[in-house]
């Protein structure tokens, strides 16, 4: 029997569609996450955007086209906001939401859909399948920020973080050279006294790079970048969330802090990390929002010295507190988002530019690696899992190019 597990969204969804891969290859089930015809099909769905929402609908048609016998097994954030779109899908026979994934494979066989119930603890699953390079380790889910035009919280439930002691078993057992730690809002991790700095020091003696997905700026103290950096294996690239450089529309946001706050941690980052790639998220177009707010999202971007920038549109979501507000006209939000990118192309242009002429540990891929820092290059004769030491030569198209220093 084959399982095609098809997933949409976030790196949290990525990461649970693996561990439901192990989890069926444990009861004999064949596995891929291509697609392509299977006996039965698993899609985990996102509701981040009402585009993303439509996508996840859709994708049920696009997975019957390859085999329309297989059943239909939907679970996810856009099936637990509205599980009657899934439910009436030809091929759905299983509608869960996105709390319980672990009860994905106790229910097998069954018919019907089943709400989620609320989770209060952290979930544990099966150990998502490994690969050579890079895993990605849960450590939390669910988020209390309740930021307005944000509906994950209502879907996902509320923060929850892993025992610090199956995420330092987890690490033991890894095969890969480094590991990122993921979850909704693992700014929140908190295990009893150990909150996300000491889970990095306690991550020290491990002979992995690690990584950390999004962060809020609440995250970054003087305490938490001691701990990270005495860690040692710690690398240099936060990606700290923004949204926009307007105060007024953090505030309508619901984002606690200003335009100020979130410079001085982008500074003191730098100041116990000097080559750090600080990246971000910038809405543009959020309801209410001015050309002089937009004029604030785009200044900020030079003087925070972004590594890179991700520019989201924004997009109503109705249940959220800011769905009432008047919407920025579509054209409007084309025109800030293409402004905004081009500010973001130029300072990571500016970026990489303060590399050229460095040397750096890259984790070669498939396909190139990354430095330290985060910096994609590509270099002559480096292998898929090598971990190199190389010199940055050129830009290029993809990143930078480099050749390998010869030891």
């Amino acid at each position: 029997m084959k399982a095609c597990v098809f997933t949409l969204g976030c790196k949290m969804n990525e990461v649970e569609s693996r561990s439901l891969m192990t989890g069926l290859e444990a009861l004999g089930y064949e596995t891929t996450d291509e697609l392509q015809r299977a006996d039965v099909y698993f899609l985990n769905t996102c509701a981040v955007t009402g585009e993303a929402e439509k996508k996840s609908r859709q994708a049920v048609a696009r997975l019957r086209k390859y085999n329309p016998a297989a059943p239909v097994i939907v679970f996810g954030c856009a099936s637990s906001r509205a599980p009657e779109a899934f439910a009436d899908k030809e091929g759905v026979v299983f509608v869960a939401g996105a709390q319980g994934k672990d009860k994905v494979l106790s229910l097998l066989g069954k018919r019907g859909v089943y709400p989620d119930e609320g989770e209060r603890s952290f979930c544990e699953l099966p150990l998502p399948k490994r690969t050579k390079t890079r895993d990605f380790v849960r450590i939390q889910d669910g988020c209390d920020n309740f930021c307005s035009y944000c509906i994950i919280p209502y879907l996902r439930g509320r923060s929850r973080s892993r025992k610090i002691d199956a995420i330092l078993k987890e690490v033991a057992e890894t095969h890969a050279k480094e590991i990122v730690l993921t979850g909704i809002d693992i700014s929140s991790y908190l295990d009893g006294e150990n909150d996300l700095g000491k889970l990095l020091y306690a991550l020290k003696d491990f002979p992995v790079r690690i990584r950390l997905g999004s962060l809020e700026q609440k995250a970054i103290t003087r305490k938490f970048l001691e701990l990270a950096k005495a860690a040692g294996n710690v690398m240099p690239h936060f990606h700290l969330s923004l949204q926009s450089g307007s105060d007024r529309v953090l505030r309508a946001m619901n984002r606690y802090y200003t335009r100020s706050e979130y410079l001085q941690k982008c500074a003191l980052i730098c100041e116990y990390f000097s080559n750090a790639a600080i990246t971000t998220d910038i809405i543009v177009g959020f309801a209410g929002e001015t050309e002089e707010d937009f004029s604030k999202s785009l200044s900020i971007v030079e003087e925070a010295g972004f590594a890179r920038v991700h520019v989201f549109p924004y997009s109503p979501r109705e249940g959220t507190c800011s769905f009432a507000r008047k919407d920025t006209p579509a054209g409007v939000k084309k025109d800030r988002a293409a402004r905004l990118a081009e500010a973001g192309a130029a300072a990571e242009k500016k970026f990489l530019q303060k590399q050229i002429g460095k040397e750096a540990e890259v984790l070669f891929e498939e396909d190139g690696g990354y430095t330290e820092n985060y910096v994609r290059v590509h270099a002559a004769g480096a292998k898929e899992g090598e971990l190199k030491k190389v010199k940055i030569k050129k830009i290029t198209d993809r990143g930078v190019y480099a050749e390998i220093v010869k030891e």
